[in-house]
């Protein structure tokens, strides 16, 4: 169950939003397998500026296109996993017109016992929800 935040500079049309997010979404259902209902992206749109994103010492040139993703999910997957999943959004991105150079992800990894679904409870804890395949 990765929680997915995505920020964008604003100016863009609500379809590629839309497109944007499902893109993603659809990556981590390819690798993953996890459920379709498993989506939770956090999409924000920023004023011109407000994103600061530079190469690393690369050697290439972002654009104001550039999308920021920060994937928040259990631990667990290998890091052959992690690489298949940044290429498949990678992939997935370029189909709906966004440049490799302006594909940033970032992946924090937790445990089951820290989500909560609402209520209150740790489902994971709890047993009300089965604890993802790795």
């Amino acid at each position: 169950m990765p929680l997915v935040r995505i920020d964008v500079n604003q100016g863009r049309a609500p379809e590629e939003l839309t497109a944007i997010s499902r893109a993603i979404h659809d990556a981590i259902l390819a690798e993953y397998g996890v459920p379709e209902r498993d989506y939770f992206h956090i999409l924000t749109e920023h004023p011109q500026g407000q994103i600061v994103a530079q190469d690393a010492g690369l050697g290439f040139e972002r654009t104001a296109g550039v999308v920021m993703i920060q994937i928040f999910t259990q631990e667990g997957r290998s890091q052959v996993a992690k690489s298949s999943l940044f290429e498949a959004i990678a992939s997935g991105l370029a189909a709906v017109g966004i440049r490799g150079e302006d594909v940033f992800v970032g992946y924090v990894e937790n445990t089951a016992g820290d989500w909560s679904f609402g209520f209150g409870r740790s489902q994971y804890v709890t047993g009300e929800l089965a604890v993802p395949r790795k």
